[in-house]
């Protein structure tokens, strides 16, 4: 388990830990903020775009031996990473490091779910989301000491020697899966489709986010990302043996969580706008915003373990529930966030979002997992991080939208002005329209949970109802 951990803990970290980095990397690499952002993107362009292929493999190859070799790969990248001369030298090793890290996203869930019973397995998922929450909570404030003390490069030549702790705790001690079946093949062509449809979704994205959603560039690869679902759904429908099982999906209760998954993950990334607030608002310093981003991350560490235990006992429907209403108030209630909070009720505005999301994510993976057939674990542990994958891709581009046009609105300010000019007031009222959008996104994920919840209980029901009745 510390070797899974020191795994997930490394990849999380250096997922945020480079944000911080940019302004740095454009000075010392002379280049400039477009050129730079795609250190950034080229890494989570890989991890979006391979979770699922690298969950198939994990499947058929056996899924310690691929974490394994993702934890190694992650490394040399790491290295590279450090040692790169120029920007674009840089941007092709964190493409390589990406190619690590998704080996290590897709199947980390997937391990923890094979190493322990289905008993502990909520438990288990709660201390490596517990993990997440550190590694989300400290990469900032990691990379600004390593950056301001050393420089720039340690960011990276820090992961060596954790990554090599990890690769051998994990080859030591993590128990061997055996390979799927030798009969088992790979998709090629429903990898390419699926790689290809990816990528133009997370780039037509993140053009939609630069230059809106009506730029002709931006349109024409979401309608080839459209395009390319429904392709590469009619492959999957008619090749012996495909990336994804789509009888998978018949499962209600395993499309319903992913479907939750999805939607938090959405509204979750309307958090990003909080430095805005801190900076523009409030006028905090760079350090004091680190500190105040870290209220939900903390939060969410302390609540998860305790979430996925109290699953494990009474199952997880109920605790869901709970924990996405919880997450929704919390969202209305930092929508009334204003100029004159002081850190104190900016800190207990946000505490109720990390406790109902640190109630939710632990024995919702547990779900998943536990509805996914025991040999498609690692497709299903791979479905399970493309849905934070592509909540994120989708969340950071729409709310910062509806962040951009709810405050220019308010301005008065025509469409290309940058939301740093706006008054004080302006972006209030932006951060109220994006967090009770974001309310109700999650109020439509707790919706989903009830249904979830009636769903098991009618299953359970038709299970023993037969046995009681032939009871004497």
């Amino acid at each position: 388990m510390a070797g899974i951990g020191l795994g997930v803990l490394m990849a999380t970290i250096d997922a945020s830990i480079v944000n911080v980095a940019l302004p740095t990397l454009v000075e010392t690499l002379h280049t400039d903020f477009a050129t730079v952002q795609w250190v950034v993107i080229s890494y989570v362009l890989v991890i979006t775009s391979l979770v699922i292929g690298v969950a198939r493999l994990g499947d058929m190859l056996g899924r310690k031996r691929v974490y394994t070799a993702g934890l190694a790969l992650f490394t040399l990248g790491s290295l590279l990473c450090g040692m790169a001369p120029t920007v674009g030298w840089l941007i092709g090793f964190r493409a390589l490091q990406g190619c690590g890290a998704v080996m290590a996203q897709a199947l980390g869930a997937a391990l923890v779910a094979m190493i322990f019973p289905a008993s502990e397995r909520g438990r288990a998922l709660g201390i490596v989301g517990s993990i997440v929450a550190v590694g989300l909570s400290i990469g900032p404030a990691l990379g600004g000491l390593l950056i301001g003390w050393v420089g720039w490069r340690t960011i990276f030549l820090v992961n060596v020697p954790v990554g090599l702790m990890a690769a051998i705790m994990v080859g030591r001690f993590v128990p061997t899966d055996l390979p799927g079946s030798p009969n088992q093949k790979f998709d090629p062509l429903g990898a390419v489709v699926l790689l290809a449809t990816l990528v133009c979704y997370a780039i037509g994205m993140t053009l939609g986010q630069k230059w809106g959603f009506g730029n002709s560039h931006a349109l024409i690869l979401l309608v080839a990302a459209a395009l390319g679902f429904a392709f590469f759904l009619i492959v999957e429908g008619s090749v012996a043996h495909p990336m994804i099982k789509l009888g998978m999906f018949r499962n209600a209760l395993f499309s319903i969580n992913l479907i939750m998954s999805l939607l938090v993950f959405v509204a979750l990334a309307g958090t990003f706008i909080l430095p805005f607030f801190l900076e523009l608002v409030l006028e905090y310093r760079t350090e004091q915003v680190g500190l105040m981003m870290m209220v939900v991350p903390v939060t969410m560490g302390i609540v998860a373990p305790a979430s996925g235990m109290l699953a494990d006992r009474f199952g997880p429907r109920g605790i869901t529930l709970l924990g996405l209403t919880l997450a929704a108030a919390g969202c209305v209630i930092i929508s009334t966030l204003d100029s004159g909070v002081a850190p104190l009720g900016y800190i207990l505005r946000l505490t109720p979002l990390g406790l109902g999301l640190g109630m939710f994510l632990s024995p919702n993976n547990s779900a998943i997992l536990g509805e996914a057939p025991r040999e498609h674990i690692g497709i299903a542990s791979g479905l399970l991080s493309l849905s934070r994958t592509l909540g994120n891709t989708s969340g950071f581009p729409l709310m910062g939208a509806l962040f951009s046009s709810c405050v220019l609105a308010a301005a008065g300010l025509p469409p290309a002005t940058s939301v740093t000019a706006a008054p004080v007031e302006a972006l209030q009222i932006g951060v109220t329209g994006v967090f009770r959008i974001a309310s109700v996104v999650i109020f439509c994920s707790a919706m989903l949970a009830a249904l979830a919840y009636w769903i098991e209980r009618k299953r359970h029901t038709a299970d023993t109802g037969p046995r009681q009745s032939g009871s004497p």
